[in-house]
């Protein structure tokens, strides 16, 4: 499993970073958690506003700073 923060870095950014790789922790999944900080392929996954949470590839959440509990959903395939 794929989960990548997409972001400049901005205090957002970091953020749902560390919710999503304590997330991944609390789970106890299998899952490589990449930043993408690189505009263009933010842009080309069809993200306009940061920070964005994608899990293999599949945008789950732009704009907003998730939970630790709302990513697990996703991780877990609930939402």
């Amino acid at each position: 499993m794929k989960v990548q923060i997409l972001g400049s870095g901005c205090p957002k950014c970091k953020a749902l970073e560390a919710n999503a790789r304590e997330a991944v922790t609390e789970l106890g999944v299998q899952a490589e958690v990449e930043k993408v900080t690189d505009i263009e392929a933010i842009m080309a996954m069809g993200v306009m506003m940061t920070p964005a949470l994608a899990i293999d590839g599949e945008v789950k959440s732009v704009g907003r700073v998730l939970t630790k509990d709302q990513i697990s959903g996703f991780l877990k395939g609930e939402k």
